[in-house]
């Protein structure tokens, strides 16, 4: 069953949409939104396999909204619009799928039949896509849901503590450098790798980002940047001048040797602070491990995942650095981290990767 967000402003229309999707063996409807924002928290929410997209909508029309979100987090999305002039540019910006919305005389059951073709002829690309899609931790109750609203078993928000105890490293160990990042963040990261050199610590990093993409930003990353970038896999052994990307579907964490090195363990469990990877565990982890000699960085992002395990990396005597509002996409992850009191610097995200090498060459602590 492939899950599907409705994004409409007309609520008549994504009535219809709804009802008429909902009729297709293989697909159902898990929410709908009125604009872009509102699309962006359902589509974290419930993490749905494809989107339709209106291209006239307040606030962000359609076609930005589009590149934003295959810019940001790619995936299936079918234009269901009016804007017929538009029907072959938003192939280029990312669509899989264009299918005009009823013109004068045109029944709902003929629109329904051009929804049903568009659909399952887009089935074997969507299941590619959720093959490699993390399996969420929430349940439906109730399938079909309207407009009006549906049941839905709320997702519980799991704390660190219930993956990963709090075990703060007694002697800190040597260096390694956390980054944290989400909505925004890949276009963020990019930037900061461009800047970095080598000689480095060793970097980690918990992009919130699909399973199936992550191998493919990692070497995006790894093109950028004179530092090299790998995802991660479970027992790699963390080295000066590499970097390492936490896959779409598995926290990241650290494992201390008796030679002072470090191991990467995955661990395939339930999402932290909604999250999978969590930004919290990377950070508790380090803290475990590292300790006060390490340093934490929170980017561009949504939510608060990463301010729990920011706060006891600061307590513990560690670096702390979070992006400023003015250069975040969205300043939400760093404002939770700087509210916590778990921020010692705040800077520009041109300033990121300077800091970084400031740091490794003992000029920030």
């Amino acid at each position: 069953m492939y899950t599907v967000l409705i994004i409409d402003d007309s609520p008549s229309m994504r009535r219809v949409i709804t009802d008429l999707i909902n009729q297709i063996d293989e697909f159902e409807v898990v929410a709908t939104a009125t604009d872009a924002y509102d699309a962006r928290e359902k589509i974290k929410e419930y993490e749905p396999d494809l989107v339709t997209i209106d291209i006239n909508m307040p606030k962000m029309d359609g076609v930005t909204f589009l590149r934003n979100l295959m810019r940001l987090h790619p995936m299936p999305a079918v234009v269901i619009s009016g804007e017929g002039v538009r029907g072959n540019d938003i192939f280029d910006d990312g669509a899989v799928g264009f299918i005009p919305k009823p013109e004068n005389g045109e029944s709902i059951e003929h629109f329904g039949e051009r929804i049903k073709d568009t659909l399952l002829n887009l089935t074997f690309l969507l299941k590619r896509y959720t093959l490699k899609k993390p399996q969420g931790t929430k349940t439906i109750v109730n399938k079909r849901i309207t407009d009006s609203g549906g049941n839905f078993e709320v997702e519980r928000k799991v704390h660190p503590d219930e993956v990963l105890p709090k075990r703060p490293a007694v002697i800190s160990g040597p260096r390694v450098i956390g980054i944290g990042s989400s909505t925004g963040g890949v276009e963020s990261l990019l930037k900061v790798f461009s800047g970095l050199i080598e000689g480095l610590p060793p970097i980690i990093i918990t992009q919130h980002i699909p399973y199936g993409f992550s191998s493919s930003f990692a070497q995006r990353l790894n093109q950028s940047s004179s530092v090299t970038v790998y995802e991660a896999e479970d027992g790699m052994i963390l080295e000066r001048s590499h970097a390492y990307l936490a896959p779409g579907n598995k926290h990241l964490t650290l494992e201390k040797l008796r030679d002072n090195s470090y191991k990467i363990v995955l661990l395939d469990m339930v999402k932290v602070s909604r999250h999978k990877p969590s930004i919290d565990i990377m950070f508790r982890s380090m803290n475990n491990t590292v300790g006060g000699s390490a340093m934490a960085i929170m980017m561009t992002g949504m939510g608060d995942d990463g301010s729990i395990g920011m706060k006891e990396l600061f307590d513990s005597g560690a670096y702390t650095v979070a992006q400023n509002e003015e250069s975040c996409v969205v300043f939400g992850m760093p404002a939770k981290a700087i509210e916590a009191g778990a921020v010692k610097d705040v800077c520009h995200l041109n300033d990121i990767s300077r800091y970084i090498i400031e740091f490794a060459n003992n000029k920030r602590r």
